[in-house]
């Protein structure tokens, strides 16, 4: 038989293509660096558009008590910031399912920056406190959009999904851990309202990140440009939000992040006051909401490895358990220094628990749901985080702040339950 049907016809591409000693083209080496800078590049966004949003969960509770000296107003009344960035989240959260499909993936990323750069443009101008607590509702719909975009991309990344999951949501530590350090210094300042200048500042780099490395694209050609293939049956983005809302293992999750962040949220945020309150901690108390915070992102970095080798699943009780327990310590032991101590050890042992809840999802559900069962997951979380603050507010205002350990106990307590009750196996 003769061999010259096997020799190619196109000298050219014998040229171009010439293998190299593994037998890769060297145009596909190439070509796989390109896309893997690419990768970087947007990573590099999400993982700023992140930041800001844990940099805003973390401001609060630094500036809590000087909401409430400057405003004049109680427990109760300044925990209407929370329940007015609560419905700007679960705004945000159908926004994004109904307009996900007609807008995409890059237009919706630079409304919601956009809508967050309004919102701390309103709020450094420290106007009165009805308008002060409004612009928590826009921000909300500006962090929900982000937030459900962020988290349904990186569930897409197939190649090490869930260390890049995990980084995601180390960097939202990160910046957890950098805002209260801030504020603090801003809270005993005239011009307290000075620190959402520099929120404000973060923002706009944030919109211009956006507008410059997503260029108002879908989320199929972002991630065609690193070398992905476009998801089965249009992927999620383009499904109608009824198939995500009529699926229970969704709401599952979506209740069980909308109690984590809760938790995590009311403890960087009402921390603070209870160490004030109840401990006798002076102007450097505003810190262990840092420590709380830096303990969370110490936590999803340092914990993968472990995350790994005894499953997700498993390991997430043993991860509540032990928070459970330290937040007993900071409840009895009456010592500022060691409940400062246990406050950072919570957030060690509850910061892995976010992204684990996302790559359980992307396990579990269907390849055309993802995106916006991941979006609707990730926003409903974020509504968490004014819904249980508040609440908590309400009760300090009743009962002291001294109630404070006894409910995150209860609501730790209670995400085991659902944990128990979600699916460990494939839905289709």
């Amino acid at each position: 038989m003769s061999t010259t049907a096997e020799i190619p016809q196109n000298k050219e591409a014998v040229q171009v293509d010439e293998p190299t000693s593994n037998g890769t083209s060297t145009d596909t080496i190439t070509l796989r660096k390109a896309h893997k800078r690419r990768e970087y590049v947007q990573l590099g966004a999400l993982f700023w558009c992140l930041f800001l949003a844990g940099w805003n969960d973390g401001s609060t509770g630094p500036l809590l008590l000087r909401f409430e000296e400057v405003y004049n107003v109680n427990h109760t009344v300044v925990s209407l910031i929370f329940v007015l960035a609560c419905v700007g989240f679960v705004a945000g959260a159908l926004f994004n399912m109904h307009f996900s499909p007609r807008l995409g993936f890059g237009k919706l990323v630079v409304m919601g920056a956009s809508l967050q750069v309004i919102a701390y443009a309103l709020q450094s101008a420290a106007l009165p406190f009805p308008a002060f607590v409004i612009a928590y509702t826009i921000n909300g719909v500006g962090l929900a959009v982000q937030d459900a975009q962020a988290n349904g991309y990186v569930a897409c990344l197939t190649e090490a999904a869930e260390t890049k999951m995990g980084l995601l949501h180390a960097i939202y530590g990160l910046g957890a851990l950098c805002a209260p350090l801030v504020a603090t210094q801003f809270a005993y300042l005239p011009h307290w309202s000075f620190h959402f200048l520099v929120s404000l500042g973060l923002a706009l780099v944030n919109l211009i990140l956006a507008v410059t490395i997503f260029r108002f694209k879908t989320q199929d050609e972002c991630l065609h440009e690193i070398g992905y293939e476009s998801r089965e049956k249009g992927a999620s983005e383009h499904s109608e939000f009824r198939k995500i809302l009529g699926r229970k293992t969704v709401h599952l999750i979506a209740f069980f992040a909308l109690v984590y962040v809760g938790v995590e949220v009311t403890i960087g945020g009402w921390t603070v006051t209870y160490i004030v309150t109840e401990r006798g901690g002076g102007k450097a108390a505003g810190y262990i909401s840092s420590g709380f915070f830096g303990g969370l992102t110490a936590g999803r970095v340092c914990l993968l490895w472990l995350n790994k080798l005894a499953g997700e699943r498993r390991v997430l009780f043993a991860y509540a358990a032990l928070s459970i327990g330290l937040e007993i310590i900071v409840w009895r032991v009456r010592h500022l220094v060691g409940n400062a101590i246990a406050v950072s050890f919570v957030g060690f042992f509850l910061g892995p628990m976010y992204p684990i809840i996302m790559n359980h999802a992307s396990r579990i559900l269907p390849p055309w749901i993802l995106t916006g069962a991941i979006g609707w997951v990730a926003s409903l979380g974020q509504a968490g985080s004014a819904l249980f603050p508040f609440v908590t507010g309400a009760l300090a205002e009743e009962y002291g702040t001294e109630s404070l350990q006894p409910l995150l106990i209860a609501m730790m307590a209670f995400m085991m339950i659902i944990w128990a009750v979600v699916p460990n196996h494939k839905i289709q």
